[in-house]
């Protein structure tokens, strides 16, 4: 017996495609322009591979990719296998990517579950843009379309919008919110420059109280429905940290805390190998982390920002310190050194008032 036909083919031979010419003029015209097609790489043979096809062939073979961005992946294909997915990919044009994108921005897609979608950003759409384009290029390169039709998809202008931190006093209002709450040692982490991977995936094993150390050396992240765990993203983020006395204090009660939980539940606690662990010492959901810092702005009565602004926050309050740009960088885990000063590093209200009022100060030299 023969080997099995690979899925989607019928494993029959393909008849090859015909053009039916009335003269040979017009025969050999036609033959060159097939032959010069196919010298450019730009013919491609007629195929009825539908664009739901393409891109579930096109996240198969990611195989370099995590699981979680594998499900960003499909997520950012979501709408187009969604409108589009029956049809033959040869027969998508720009103007059907040129609609969906401009019904994103509008918001009122549907997806398969029937849900209507909200307004998606300026990003988010871009996101898409990008997949779309990433899937037709692959199928160019196999010969399956003539031309990537995303690849003259203008991008939709993003508008500025300053990403928010705390200032010194908010900070001082959260982290009362803190001392009284039982994870309050995840917002005090955020703001130690955490990302919420980083926090939801820390273990105990890499905290060492003594030595007043933190080792970065797990992410624990939701992809999709599942929550996955994996190695930090790049060498930068896997980092070792000092700690301040003041974080010593609030993870040592933590410790304490999950122990007494331990103690009191026997063999019915589990593992209880992280940090930020639920009562019965099973890991949180990343989610319910940032759903806590919500209420903790909340009761604390500052501007609500999300988690990820705990992590602005601390790079900011040190460029504001003084810090070096390039220990910042260190710090939060990044390889470009000047990434911290364009992405993370802001300019808060009160550090502007002060430099406005540096300049009523006299000159001495003139006095």
């Amino acid at each position: 017996m023969g080997k099995p036909a690979p899925p989607g083919d019928t494993g029959r031979p393909t008849t090859p495609a015909t053009r039916h010419c009335h003269t040979e003029k017009e025969a050999r015209k036609t033959l060159a322009e097939l032959q010069n097609l196919a010298a450019t790489g730009a013919y491609a043979s007629p195929s009825k591979l539908t664009v739901e096809q393409v891109c579930e062939d096109y996240i198969s073979g990611r195989h370099n990719l995590r699981a979680t961005s594998l499900s960003k992946l499909e997520y950012d294909l979501a709408p187009l296998r969604e409108r589009h997915g029956e049809m033959a990919v040869q027969r998508l044009t720009k103007a059907q990517l040129d609609q969906l994108v401009a019904d994103l921005v509008a918001g009122g897609t549907v997806t398969a579950k029937g849900n209507t979608r909200r307004p998606w950003s300026a990003d988010s759409v871009n996101k898409v843009i990008v997949s779309v384009g990433q899937v037709l290029a692959d199928a160019q390169e196999q010969g399956i379309v003539k031309r990537n039709v995303a690849a003259k998809v203008a991008r939709v202008t993003k508008s500025h919008k300053d990403v928010e931190t705390y200032t010194r006093a908010e900070v001082e209002k959260m982290r009362a919110q803190f001392a009284d709450h039982r994870i309050g040692h995840a917002g005090e982490l955020s703001l130690y420059g955490l990302r919420r991977g980083e926090i939801a995936g820390m273990r105990w094993a890499d905290v060492d109280l003594k030595a007043k150390t933190l080792t970065i050396a797990n992410n624990r992240v939701a992809a999709g429905a599942k929550v996955v765990e994996n190695d930090p993203k790049s060498d930068a983020s896997r980092r070792k940290l000092p700690l301040p006395d003041r974080l010593v204090k609030v993870l040592k009660a933590a410790k304490k805390r999950q122990a007494a939980e331990r103690l009191a539940l026997g063999e019915h606690y589990g593992p209880g190998e992280y940090v930020v662990s639920n009562e019965i010492g099973q890991p949180y959901h990343p989610q319910v982390i940032s759903r806590y810092w919500a209420d903790a702005a909340k009761a604390a009565k500052v501007r609500h920002i999300k988690l990820h602004g705990g992590r602005h926050t601390a790079a900011t309050l040190m460029h504001l310190d003084g810090v070096p740009i390039a220990v910042i960088a260190a710090w939060i885990g990044h390889s470009d050194a000047t990434l911290p000063l364009k992405v993370y590093a802001h300019s808060q209200d009160d550090a502007l008032k002060a430099a406005g009022s540096s300049l009523d100060r006299p000159n001495r030299s003139s006095v």
